[in-house]
């Protein structure tokens, strides 16, 4: 991975490779943001730039948190499925754990198998244990994951987004 872009760890579930950022991420991400149809139903896509912006706060995150997004490939490839990780930017209470996966990859469970991952990677090497994630009210598939993941929801809303409510997940217990 000679075009790494941070010094983010490389996990790995049963199907999965979670890793950081590489520069040949940038175009998937971009098509993604800029075209999904599951972005354009929310009214959520954004130009080219502004994708350009999100993916270096991505990797700032990385910089300045010590986490971040981590993309999601199978095993023995680089293709991007997606991406999953924890996000806290300066006005959250909380850190995310957040995630968004490309078309074609939804629907195989990757995304709760890769968030799991992250959540015990948080609890263990950073020492996050409570993390929320801030789902859209009309984002069912992300609900869904949250639900399976073990995550609940009072209903009340993220200060920050309020289309979206906040889902609490269970912390994470350190054996050992």
């Amino acid at each position: 991975m000679s075009d790494a872009l941070t010094q983010a760890p490389v996990l790995k579930t049963e199907r999965l490779q979670l890793r950081g950022p590489l520069k040949s991420d940038l175009p998937e991400f971009t098509r993604f943001m800029t075209s999904s149809p599951a972005l354009e139903a929310q009214g959520e896509t954004i130009s080219a730039e502004q994708a350009w912006f999100g993916f270096m706060t991505g990797i700032g995150h990385w910089q300045w948190h010590g986490f971040g997004f981590f993309t999601l490939a199978l095993h023995g490839s680089e293709h991007p499925l997606g991406r999953v990780g924890l996000l806290k930017h300066s006005d959250w209470p909380q850190v995310e754990l957040a995630w968004h996966l490309f078309e074609g990859a939804e629907g195989h469970g990757y995304a709760t198998e890769a968030a799991q991952a992250v959540r015990i990677w948080a609890a263990e090497h950073l020492g996050i244990r409570q993390l929320v994630s801030y789902i859209d009210v009309e984002n069912h598939r992300s609900q869904a994951v949250a639900h399976r993941l073990g995550a609940q929801t009072d209903g009340s809303r993220a200060p920050h987004e309020p289309e979206a409510e906040i889902w609490t997940h269970i912390p994470i217990k350190i054996t050992g």
